[in-house]
């Protein structure tokens, strides 16, 4: 990479950017809306149906941890599109499938190769002067997150209107246009080189090497996890008295947390000053409060709804200074590093799913509260693990 390169100045291309990393975050989500829809077309038992969610994230985290740290040895300008474009072909698999069989595979297949997101994030920041990797961070971070919000409310209203099929073949479509725009545009840095299997052994020396990666991993995986809580209790909450909501309204709820995730892009100016520190006790202040406000959402659901906005903004700012953290440790490491950070985050996040599940069956909401607190907590203990780090041994 040479040292002029900066495409922070190429508006154009960090919106392609911003868009691949939503639609391939999003492809991870779309079946859980469409479980209902799917498990009539394919007259199988509704728990067999559930698995195309445990599929993809299953799919997915392999990616992470499999996929991603190639993107420290290959040409990433032709890599990202390639593995976009084999996502593509899973969506189209799912669109066309006439057995559940065919879309557990084409579902596999789609999550795999949508860790393209994660190539292209660590790709960007070797694409930027070091003082606008957070804005750019932030950027592409606000294109992944409200992919993920859009993605569940985009598949129920399209099942809705059309076929439970047509998001499939719509993010298809739009992932194999996007591919070919990237690979039209995206610049070639420099890679490293070493074998395959070295990158793993070199992943362990990170994670022995850089005890700060390990700290902001499992504060970014406890967040997550709280948040994760959401995403298996909301129909359990909303579909009941008082509420009573469709699966079409529910996802229109959901969609109060763009206003969140759309603060990634400003939030990463503060990381690009120093202001991690300030930027993280912020986020878990946040993450606090939107609990609270949860909490009272079992009641009211304009406090449901707020707490919901909230809880994507503090997220926002805690991911947003942990990956302006870890992203500078080690330059000739990125996709290595965000290998190891997201794959702690999904696991976080597949976690706090099922505790979410044990904590409804054992206490309701109140439960499911209590545990969101108590694992932003856990997340804060490791944050003042990390500033004492940060005071003895400076990164």
């Amino acid at each position: 990479m040479t040292a002029s390169l900066d495409i922070s100045q190429d508006r154009a291309l960090l919106w392609l950017m911003a868009i691949a990393c939503g639609l391939c975050a999003g492809t991870n989500y779309y079946a859980q809306p469409l479980i209902g829809s799917i498990q009539q077309y394919f007259q199988v038992p509704e728990a067999q149906v559930a698995l195309t969610v445990t599929f993809a994230q299953v799919a997915y985290a392999l990616g992470l941890l499999l996929i991603v740290p190639l993107g420290d040895i290959v040409n990433k300008s032709k890599f990202i599109p390639l593995l976009m474009l084999i996502a593509a072909l899973g969506l189209f698999i799912s669109a066309f499938s006439t057995h559940i069989y065919m879309l557990w595979a084409g579902t596999m297949l789609a999550s795999l190769f949508s860790v393209a997101a994660q190539v292209l994030i660590p790709f960007a920041t070797m694409a930027v002067k070091p003082e606008k990797t957070g804005q750019v961070i932030g950027f592409l971070m606000s294109g992944l997150l409200v992919g993920i919000l859009l993605s569940t409310s985009l598949a129920g209203i399209l099942s809705e209107l059309w076929h439970w099929k047509a998001i499939y073949a719509l993010s298809g479509v739009l992932m194999l246009i996007i591919a070919v725009l990237l690979k039209a545009r995206l610049p070639y840095v420099l890679r490293l080189k070493i074998g395959y299997f070295d990158i793993f052994r070199s992943m362990g020396s990170l994670l022995h090497q850089e005890p700060r990666l390990v700290l902001r991993s499992l504060i970014g995986g406890c967040c997550f996890a709280a948040m994760s809580i959401l995403f298996s209790t909301i129909a359990l909450l909303l579909t009941r008295p008082p509420f009573s909501l469709t699966d079409l309204w529910i996802g229109l709820v959901t969609l109060v947390g763009v206003f969140g995730a759309l603060s990634s892009s400003y939030l990463g100016r503060f990381a690009d000053r120093g202001r991690t520190k300030t930027l993280t006790i912020l986020g878990l202040i946040t993450l606090l409060l939107s609990w609270a406000l949860l909490y009272g959402g079992a009641a009211s659901l304009l406090s449901y709804i707020a707490g919901y906005a909230l809880i994507y903004l503090g997220l926002a700012m805690v991911h947003t200074a942990n990956q302006g953290i870890v992203f500078r440790l080690r330059p000739d490491a990125k996709s290595r590093i965000n290998s190891i950070y997201m794959t702690t985050y999904f696991i976080g996040g597949a976690c706090g799913s099922a505790l979410g599940v044990v904590a409804w069956q054992y206490g309701g909401w109140s439960m499911s509260c209590l545990v969101g607190v108590v694992l932003i907590v856990l997340a804060g203990v490791f944050a003042t693990m990390d500033t004492g780090y940060i005071k003895h041994k400076p990164a």
